[in-house]
């Protein structure tokens, strides 16, 4: 799989995806990394890439030839039009659903704002999404672009030492993860469950469904609506109901 981000500031996308899993996968060639500065395609000496907004108002706009220019440039060799992912605050907020479905694809541009936006023409011409990483305004698309690559990056083969991760990661099936425990066995007096320590494989994934199941109403309920449930995860909920304090 390669990922191409479009950026006027290619040094921070490197430094962020240039370490840790996303940075070894990168250089054992699992996925590549193509950061292109769109300032590079700038069609003025002074390479400015920016300009004031037509009608008034704060702030500049990105100019659409540069980004236009830019794009052309990374699909020139491709066979077909790849997705052009353009990060915005307006756009559809990203989850762990759509990062398995884009880590599908075999090429995705990022497309990384800034300033005031970038002239809505070239928008139009080359974006086929437009997402969110939250309902709240960054400096630019970079941020929003290295956490949505880190995410889909999970789902692809080798990128992760354990390839059973992602699988149980949270929201992976629409719950949040169980909590997890290492060495020392006690920690500040306060222990390990035994049934991990059991060697019960079937009593400690009974466990971790439950506790699953149980952080999901406790901290994110609204979840529950559209989790993948079984019979017994629906009995477990109903327990768990009667059981819990919800007051606070």
């Amino acid at each position: 799989m390669r990922f191409h981000v479009m950026t006027l500031f290619p040094d921070m996308v490197a430094g962020g995806l240039g370490t840790s899993i996303t940075g070894r996968a990168i250089e054992n060639h699992i996925f590549e990394l193509n950061i292109v500065n769109i300032r590079d395609y700038s069609r003025d000496k002074h390479k400015h890439v920016d300009d004031y907004p037509y009608g008034g108002g704060a702030g500049m706009v990105m100019q659409p030839g540069p980004v236009y220019d830019c794009y052309q440039d990374i699909v020139k060799d491709m066979n077909k039009k790849p997705r052009v992912i353009y990060m915005t605050p307006q756009g559809k907020v990203f989850n762990q659903a759509i990062a398995e479905e884009l880590s599908r694809e075999e090429e995705l541009i990022f497309l990384c704002g800034h300033y005031e936006g970038i002239d809505e023409r070239v928008l139009e011409e080359i974006v086929t999404d437009e997402v969110s990483i939250g309902d709240y305004v960054l400096t630019g698309g970079e941020l929003p672009a290295m956490v949505m690559i880190d995410s889909i990056s999970r789902f692809i083969p080798g990128v992760l030492n354990n390839d059973d991760s992602a699988e149980y990661e949270s929201f992976q099936d629409g719950l949040l993860e169980y909590p997890q425990y290492t060495r020392p066995e006690t920690f500040m007096d306060k222990k390990v469950p035994p049934v991990l320590l059991s060697g019960h494989h079937g009593n400690i994934e009974k466990w971790r469904r439950e506790e699953s199941l149980k952080r999901t109403l406790l901290r994110r309920p609204e979840l529950l609506e559209t989790a993948e449930l079984t019979k017994d995860d629906k009995k477990i909920l109903e327990m768990l109901r009667k059981n819990l304090d919800f007051s606070e």
